[in-house]
């Protein structure tokens, strides 16, 4: 299978402080699915390629929670949040804080959407309790670990 780059829509909705992301991937549903939910997998993939991950439990099921860390320049960023639903190659549906702001609790719904041909759209929302909160994630450089990141995961599921 041929990979190509796809770009990584990043949009600011001007009626709720939400951001939504949507990228395509040259893989089906199951296998963008199981890089989201083995964190053999994520560990390989999630954040910028200038940091080093570490995860300390990563149990995607319903139910479930997760907390990991990216250390970069000396400097050490954790993140933690609890999956409320999971639904093998559809939906993910989990919190999401970082621990440097922990009154700050993000909403997130991840769809795989099967496009055919082996391909799958991600589209992910990310729900937050203000538009400052909201506009101060997406100042937070966050544009580039994401964009980053799914080059990444092109690698990862080219292999």
């Amino acid at each position: 299978m041929t990979t190509s780059t796809h770009q990584t829509e990043i949009t600011a909705d001007p009626d709720v402080p939400l951001v939504r992301i949507s990228r395509e991937f040259d893989a089906p549903p199951e296998k963008v699915f199981l890089a989201h939910t083995d964190p053999e997998l994520v560990v390989q993939w999630l954040g910028p390629r200038r940091t080093e991950m570490r995860i300390d439990h990563y149990d995607c099921r319903t139910g479930g929670s997760y907390r990991y860390l990216h250390f970069s320049d000396g400097n050490e960023f954790g993140f933690h949040g609890c999956f409320h639903e999971v639904r093998p190659s559809e939906l993910i549906i989990q919190t999401f804080t970082f621990e440097g702001f922990p009154d700050d609790v993000a909403l997130e719904k991840l769809t795989f959407t099967d496009l055919g041909d082996g391909r799958t759209r991600l589209t992910a929302t990310s729900l937050v309790d203000t538009f400052e909160g909201r506009d101060a994630f997406l100042a937070s450089g966050m544009e580039d670990g994401v964009r980053e990141g799914y080059e990444r995961l092109d690698e990862l599921l080219a292999g």
